[in-house]
């Protein structure tokens, strides 16, 4: 608070920055390096967004806000990346607990077989899927992605009942793009992502984001809403990560999100779990249970584990992919092109969902438009 006392009476900032996150964070220290000086505050008590970690009460390194696995295809997001931190190679595993057995998900040959008591190989396993696929002239939903590859029983058992804890809807109800998202695979391969670079950041994410925004011309202010300070803080441009409609007021009313409530357990044991992550569709409230200690690669006497239990009031996570969502996001986006003084990036200010990598090549693509470099394609969204 001081530096940006300081800094105010001094001729104030060059950008003022709402979110410390991945968005939030990128840009400022990319900014900085340029020798600009950047305040960036957050509504939180810390930096890094959701993806911001922390050792509890038993010593175990968790992420508060549920798991954050990093995984890209992209060498410059890596490259990028890797100036702040050293990483732990690892590949995520989820089993899904499905009619009393552990199986892996995404489907693969070995899901296929142990759930049916069949031997399959790579080529029978392919055959198997177009004998119960059901025929969709047009995907247009969820469902339809779904039961177009792998037919109605892998549908109802893997897929159903997870959406509709996840998102309150049926799939039926839902945008392709929830479940596109999930691979089917016809070899062994169990892994969750099959990108190129897989990794978790060594000594954590927050120690990461702390050197991302180590530069003296980065001031930092956390429990701060930046409306508190916007009028009383001189500065030149503001970038917003922070949700859109909430920037305007809720003017044309508030985009739908899903939101999660996460609940963390530590137990007197060397594990709780096979793996990283176990879904559950079927059973119970929660959607899955995740062991932390299998992503961060620590060893410790004890482990903690989080369950997640999707809710439809609380922190905004998903936007919910529905045509009539999109429509209303359109509005904001007009009112958000009108504003040249702030410049909206990020999951939230965007409505749209994206994976960590995304949020940091999105972030990249938006310094260099700022500073009048090449312009590069914005991300993908994730599904």
């Amino acid at each position: 608070m001081t530096e940006a006392r300081n800094a105010a009476t001094s001729g104030g900032f060059d950008y003022l920055i709402v979110g410390a996150g991945f968005a939030g964070s990128v840009l400022a220290e990319r900014l900085a390096s340029d020798g600009q000086r950047v305040l960036i505050v957050d509504r939180r008590p810390h930096i890094g967004g959701n993806a911001y970690d922390r050792y509890d009460d038993a010593g175990i390194l968790i992420h508060p806000y549920g798991p954050h696995i990093f995984h890209t295809n992209s060498k410059d997001v890596f490259d990028y990346l890797s100036r702040f931190t050293q990483w732990r190679p690892y590949e995520h595993r989820v089993l899904a607990s499905v009619d009393g057995q552990l199986l892996p998900i995404p489907i693969n040959l070995d899901t296929v077989n142990r759930l049916y008591g069949l031997n399959l190989t790579s080529f029978q396993v392919e055959d198997f899927f177009a004998s119960v696929a059901e025929k969709v002239e047009q995907v247009r939903t969820s469902e339809d992605v779904v039961v177009s590859k792998v037919g109605r029983d892998l549908y109802n058992k893997f897929f159903r009942g997870y959406t509709r804890k996840q998102w309150g809807l049926d799939p039926s109800e839902l945008d392709a793009s929830v479940t596109a998202r999930v691979p089917t695979r016809t070899n062994r391969d169990d892994r969750y992502f099959a990108d190129t670079y897989q990794a978790m950041p060594l000594h954590g994410y927050t120690r990461m984001f702390e050197n991302m925004l180590s530069s003296p011309n980065i001031s930092v202010m956390l429990n701060t809403d930046y409306r508190d300070i916007v009028d009383f803080i001189p500065y030149g441009h503001m970038i917003y990560t922070g949700p859109v409609d909430a920037f305007f007021d809720y003017c044309y009313g508030k985009l739908p999100y899903r939101s999660l409530e996460f609940v963390h357990e530590t137990h007197a044991r060397e594990h709780f779990q096979p793996t990283g992550t176990v879904n559950y569709p079927n059973d119970y409230g929660y959607t899955r249970i995740s062991e932390f200690k299998y992503i961060t690669g620590q060893q410790h006497p004890h482990t903690s584990v989080v369950y997640e239990y999707p809710r439809a009031e609380g922190d905004p996570y998903y936007p919910v992919p529905r045509p009539e969502n999109q429509e209303l996001y359109k509005r904001y986006a007009a009112l958000a092109d009108a504003r040249p003084d702030v410049t909206f990036v990020g999951r939230l200010a965007t409505y749209r969902y994206y994976n960590m990598d995304q949020v940091v090549a999105q972030a990249l693509a938006t310094y260099r438009k700022l500073t009048g470099g090449q312009a590069q394609p914005e991300a993908t969204p994730a599904g």
